[in-house]
Protein backbone atom coordinates (compact mmCIF):
# COMPACT_ATOMS: atom_id res chain seq x y z
CA UNK A 1 0.00 0.00 0.00
CA UNK A 2 3.28 2.11 1.00
CA UNK A 3 4.68 1.03 -2.14
CA UNK A 4 1.84 2.05 -4.44
CA UNK A 5 1.27 5.71 -2.63
CA UNK A 6 5.30 6.40 -3.32
CA UNK A 7 4.20 5.50 -6.49
CA UNK A 8 1.59 7.77 -6.72
CA UNK A 9 3.30 10.87 -5.28
CA UNK A 10 5.67 10.37 -7.89
CA UNK A 11 3.42 10.18 -10.34
CA UNK A 12 1.69 13.38 -9.23
CA UNK A 13 4.90 15.31 -9.09
CA UNK A 14 5.97 14.28 -12.37
CA UNK A 15 2.73 15.41 -13.82
CA UNK A 16 2.94 18.70 -12.20
CA UNK A 17 6.72 18.84 -13.62
CA UNK A 18 5.20 18.28 -17.17
CA UNK A 19 2.57 20.93 -16.65
CA UNK A 20 5.71 23.45 -15.88
CA UNK A 21 7.40 22.44 -18.74
CA UNK A 22 4.65 23.17 -21.17
CA UNK A 23 3.80 25.93 -19.96
CA UNK A 24 7.22 27.15 -19.73
CA UNK A 25 7.83 26.06 -23.55
CA UNK A 26 3.64 28.32 -23.82
CA UNK A 27 5.37 31.77 -22.28
CA UNK A 28 9.27 31.86 -24.15
CA UNK A 29 8.67 29.48 -27.20
CA UNK A 30 5.66 30.65 -28.31
CA UNK A 31 7.35 34.16 -28.72
CA UNK A 32 10.27 33.36 -29.85
CA UNK A 33 8.76 31.29 -32.88
CA UNK A 34 6.66 34.34 -34.29
CA UNK A 35 9.80 36.05 -33.87
CA UNK A 36 11.42 32.93 -36.02
CA UNK A 37 8.44 32.73 -38.70
CA UNK A 38 7.93 36.81 -39.29
CA UNK A 39 12.00 37.19 -40.26
CA UNK A 40 11.18 35.16 -43.01
CA UNK A 41 8.71 35.87 -44.50
CA UNK A 42 8.16 38.99 -47.46
CA UNK A 43 6.74 42.17 -46.33
CA UNK A 44 3.20 42.43 -46.98
CA UNK A 45 3.22 38.95 -45.17
CA UNK A 46 4.52 39.81 -42.02
CA UNK A 47 2.16 42.35 -42.18
CA UNK A 48 -0.45 40.60 -41.60
CA UNK A 49 0.66 39.06 -38.22
CA UNK A 50 -0.12 35.80 -38.47
CA UNK A 51 1.44 32.99 -36.51
CA UNK A 52 2.07 30.16 -39.41
CA UNK A 53 5.17 29.74 -40.83
CA UNK A 54 6.18 31.63 -44.23
CA UNK A 55 5.21 30.74 -47.62
CA UNK A 56 7.96 31.00 -49.32
CA UNK A 57 10.99 31.68 -46.44
CA UNK A 58 13.41 34.42 -47.63
CA UNK A 59 15.26 34.26 -43.75
CA UNK A 60 18.73 35.45 -46.09
CA UNK A 61 17.90 37.79 -47.84
CA UNK A 62 15.95 39.64 -45.22
CA UNK A 63 19.23 39.53 -42.88
CA UNK A 64 21.35 40.76 -45.45
CA UNK A 65 18.83 43.65 -46.00
CA UNK A 66 18.81 44.40 -42.52
CA UNK A 67 23.35 44.36 -42.47
CA UNK A 68 22.92 47.06 -45.61
CA UNK A 69 20.37 49.47 -43.48
CA UNK A 70 21.46 52.71 -42.92
CA UNK A 71 25.02 52.25 -44.36
CA UNK A 72 25.95 49.19 -42.37
CA UNK A 73 24.58 50.67 -39.13
CA UNK A 74 24.23 47.19 -37.98
CA UNK A 75 27.68 46.27 -37.74
CA UNK A 76 28.53 49.63 -36.12
CA UNK A 77 26.26 49.31 -33.65
CA UNK A 78 27.87 45.03 -33.24
CA UNK A 79 30.83 46.93 -32.60
CA UNK A 80 29.52 49.85 -29.99
CA UNK A 81 27.71 46.93 -27.98
CA UNK A 82 30.28 44.74 -27.48
CA UNK A 83 33.27 47.36 -26.51
CA UNK A 84 30.30 48.65 -24.12
CA UNK A 85 29.27 45.26 -23.07
CA UNK A 86 33.14 44.61 -22.43
CA UNK A 87 34.22 47.42 -20.62
CA UNK A 88 31.78 47.86 -18.29
CA UNK A 89 31.75 44.28 -17.24
CA UNK A 90 35.40 44.25 -16.90
CA UNK A 91 35.43 47.55 -14.71
CA UNK A 92 32.16 46.40 -12.49
CA UNK A 93 33.86 43.02 -11.89
CA UNK A 94 37.01 44.50 -10.36
CA UNK A 95 35.71 47.51 -8.38
CA UNK A 96 32.67 45.49 -6.84
CA UNK A 97 35.16 42.89 -5.46
CA UNK A 98 37.71 45.07 -4.12
CA UNK A 99 34.67 46.65 -2.33
CA UNK A 100 32.70 43.65 -1.46
CA UNK A 101 36.22 42.60 -0.24
CA UNK A 102 36.81 46.10 1.64
CA UNK A 103 33.48 46.41 3.08
CA UNK A 104 33.08 42.12 4.32
CA UNK A 105 36.50 42.61 6.08
CA UNK A 106 36.13 46.03 7.87
CA UNK A 107 32.36 45.98 8.31
CA UNK A 108 32.49 47.90 11.92
CA UNK A 109 34.41 50.68 10.21
CA UNK A 110 31.90 54.13 10.48
CA UNK A 111 33.29 55.03 7.13
CA UNK A 112 32.58 51.18 5.89
CA UNK A 113 29.07 51.37 7.48
CA UNK A 114 28.30 54.54 5.26
CA UNK A 115 29.28 53.39 1.93
CA UNK A 116 27.52 50.40 3.01
CA UNK A 117 24.17 52.83 3.48
CA UNK A 118 24.80 54.42 -0.32
CA UNK A 119 24.68 50.67 -1.58
CA UNK A 120 22.01 50.06 -0.41
CA UNK A 121 20.33 53.38 -1.51
CA UNK A 122 21.93 52.82 -5.25
CA UNK A 123 19.28 49.53 -4.57
CA UNK A 124 16.07 52.04 -3.98
CA UNK A 125 16.16 54.66 -5.12
CA UNK A 126 15.57 55.37 -9.08
CA UNK A 127 18.58 56.74 -11.26
CA UNK A 128 17.80 60.69 -12.57
CA UNK A 129 18.67 60.49 -16.12
CA UNK A 130 18.44 64.51 -16.43
CA UNK A 131 20.54 64.63 -13.47
CA UNK A 132 23.10 61.82 -15.21
CA UNK A 133 23.10 64.06 -18.21
CA UNK A 134 24.01 67.22 -16.67
CA UNK A 135 27.10 65.31 -14.88
CA UNK A 136 28.11 63.74 -18.36
CA UNK A 137 28.15 67.18 -19.99
CA UNK A 138 30.58 68.86 -17.20
CA UNK A 139 32.39 65.89 -17.71
CA UNK A 140 32.94 65.99 -21.43
CA UNK A 141 31.42 62.72 -21.73
CA UNK A 142 27.95 62.95 -22.74
CA UNK A 143 27.79 60.93 -26.10
CA UNK A 144 30.85 58.88 -25.66
CA UNK A 145 31.21 55.37 -24.90
CA UNK A 146 33.32 55.93 -21.75
CA UNK A 147 30.73 58.05 -20.29
CA UNK A 148 27.92 55.10 -20.95
CA UNK A 149 30.49 52.65 -20.21
CA UNK A 150 30.51 54.86 -16.26
CA UNK A 151 27.10 54.67 -15.99
CA UNK A 152 26.56 51.21 -16.75
CA UNK A 153 29.04 50.24 -14.25
CA UNK A 154 27.11 52.94 -11.54
CA UNK A 155 23.66 50.84 -12.10
CA UNK A 156 25.33 47.48 -11.94
CA UNK A 157 27.62 48.40 -8.89
CA UNK A 158 25.32 48.24 -5.74
CA UNK A 159 23.58 44.37 -6.59
CA UNK A 160 27.48 43.00 -7.63
CA UNK A 161 28.75 44.28 -4.06
CA UNK A 162 26.62 42.64 -2.42
CA UNK A 163 26.60 39.41 -4.15
CA UNK A 164 30.47 39.22 -3.36
CA UNK A 165 29.97 40.86 0.03
CA UNK A 166 27.52 37.42 0.58
CA UNK A 167 30.20 35.26 -0.88
CA UNK A 168 33.18 36.63 1.15
CA UNK A 169 31.48 35.22 4.32
CA UNK A 170 32.21 31.69 3.13
CA UNK A 171 35.77 32.67 2.98
CA UNK A 172 37.04 32.47 6.34
CA UNK A 173 39.48 35.12 8.03
CA UNK A 174 41.80 32.55 9.25
CA UNK A 175 43.36 32.63 5.35
CA UNK A 176 44.02 36.07 5.39
CA UNK A 177 45.87 35.75 9.00
CA UNK A 178 47.84 32.61 7.45
CA UNK A 179 48.72 35.30 4.40
CA UNK A 180 49.79 37.67 6.32
CA UNK A 181 52.29 35.86 8.71
CA UNK A 182 53.70 34.16 5.14
CA UNK A 183 54.18 37.64 3.96
CA UNK A 184 51.82 38.74 1.95
CA UNK A 185 50.58 42.05 1.18
CA UNK A 186 47.28 43.42 0.98
CA UNK A 187 46.80 43.70 -2.81
CA UNK A 188 48.80 40.39 -2.77
CA UNK A 189 46.38 38.85 -1.08
CA UNK A 190 43.16 39.57 -2.73
CA UNK A 191 44.67 38.92 -6.17
CA UNK A 192 46.57 36.43 -5.49
CA UNK A 193 44.19 34.82 -3.39
CA UNK A 194 41.12 35.76 -2.49
CA UNK A 195 39.80 36.64 -6.18
CA UNK A 196 40.47 33.02 -7.85
CA UNK A 197 38.20 32.03 -5.02
CA UNK A 198 35.43 34.38 -6.38
CA UNK A 199 35.31 32.90 -9.64
CA UNK A 200 31.51 31.57 -9.07
CA UNK A 201 30.04 35.28 -8.36
CA UNK A 202 32.36 36.86 -10.84
CA UNK A 203 30.77 34.18 -13.87
CA UNK A 204 27.28 34.90 -12.25
CA UNK A 205 28.04 38.94 -13.02
CA UNK A 206 29.82 38.44 -16.32
CA UNK A 207 26.45 36.65 -17.51
CA UNK A 208 23.70 38.74 -15.86
CA UNK A 209 25.37 42.22 -16.42
CA UNK A 210 27.01 41.36 -19.89
CA UNK A 211 23.19 40.15 -21.32
CA UNK A 212 21.51 43.31 -19.02
CA UNK A 213 24.02 45.85 -20.71
CA UNK A 214 24.05 44.22 -24.25
CA UNK A 215 20.32 44.10 -24.24
CA UNK A 216 19.88 47.52 -23.01
CA UNK A 217 18.03 50.30 -24.99
CA UNK A 218 16.62 52.89 -22.85
CA UNK A 219 20.65 53.97 -21.45
CA UNK A 220 21.97 54.34 -25.27
CA UNK A 221 18.89 56.27 -25.72
CA UNK A 222 19.20 59.03 -23.30
CA UNK A 223 23.33 59.13 -23.04
CA UNK A 224 24.48 57.86 -26.69
CA UNK A 225 21.91 59.40 -28.80
CA UNK A 226 23.44 59.85 -32.56
CA UNK A 227 23.50 57.04 -35.46
CA UNK A 228 27.20 57.16 -35.35
CA UNK A 229 27.05 55.72 -31.73
CA UNK A 230 23.94 53.29 -32.18
CA UNK A 231 24.10 50.67 -30.17
CA UNK A 232 22.49 47.40 -31.18
CA UNK A 233 18.96 47.76 -29.61
CA UNK A 234 18.76 50.99 -31.24
CA UNK A 235 19.16 49.63 -34.78
CA UNK A 236 15.21 48.46 -34.31
CA UNK A 237 14.28 52.36 -35.17
CA UNK A 238 15.12 51.72 -38.87
CA UNK A 239 12.52 49.77 -39.36
CA UNK A 240 10.00 51.43 -37.61
CA UNK A 241 8.65 55.00 -38.89
CA UNK A 242 5.21 56.76 -37.99
CA UNK A 243 3.31 55.72 -41.37
CA UNK A 244 5.05 52.30 -42.38
CA UNK A 245 6.36 49.22 -40.60
CA UNK A 246 8.36 47.35 -42.28
CA UNK A 247 7.93 44.18 -40.33
CA UNK A 248 9.44 41.60 -41.98
CA UNK A 249 12.56 43.66 -41.42
CA UNK A 250 11.99 44.42 -37.75
CA UNK A 251 11.64 40.63 -36.95
CA UNK A 252 14.80 39.58 -38.46
CA UNK A 253 16.78 42.63 -37.33
CA UNK A 254 15.34 41.10 -33.51
CA UNK A 255 16.26 37.95 -34.97
CA UNK A 256 19.82 38.69 -35.31
CA UNK A 257 20.35 41.18 -32.44
CA UNK A 258 19.11 37.93 -30.23
CA UNK A 259 22.05 35.64 -31.26
CA UNK A 260 24.88 36.41 -28.96
CA UNK A 261 22.88 37.08 -25.77
CA UNK A 262 21.43 33.50 -26.88
CA UNK A 263 24.63 31.83 -27.14
CA UNK A 264 26.40 32.97 -24.02
CA UNK A 265 23.21 32.17 -21.88
CA UNK A 266 22.84 28.63 -23.25
CA UNK A 267 26.84 27.42 -22.99
CA UNK A 268 26.88 29.46 -19.22
CA UNK A 269 23.62 29.14 -17.74
CA UNK A 270 24.69 26.50 -14.95
CA UNK A 271 27.23 28.83 -14.06
CA UNK A 272 24.51 31.34 -12.83
CA UNK A 273 23.25 28.71 -10.92
CA UNK A 274 26.12 27.72 -9.11
CA UNK A 275 27.18 31.34 -8.50
CA UNK A 276 23.69 32.60 -7.25
CA UNK A 277 23.23 29.33 -5.09
CA UNK A 278 26.81 29.28 -3.33
CA UNK A 279 26.39 32.77 -1.90
CA UNK A 280 22.72 32.77 -0.87
CA UNK A 281 23.36 29.47 1.11
CA UNK A 282 26.63 29.75 2.24
CA UNK A 283 26.28 33.57 3.22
Amino acid sequence: MKHFRSNSKKSLLSLGELIALLLVTLVFGVPLLFVFFQAGKTGPEAALQQFVPPRHPQYLTNLQEVLRTSDYMMVRAFINSTVLTVFSVLFLIVISSMAGFVMERRSHRPVVSAFHFVILSGLMVPPSVITTIWILKALHLYRTLPGLILVEIALGLPFSVLLYRAFLVTIPRELDEASFIDGCKGSTLFWKIIFPLLQPVSTTILILSGVTIFNDFVNPLYFLPGAENATIQLTLYNFISRYNTQWHLLFANVLLISIPPLVLFIFFNKRIVEGMVAGSIKG
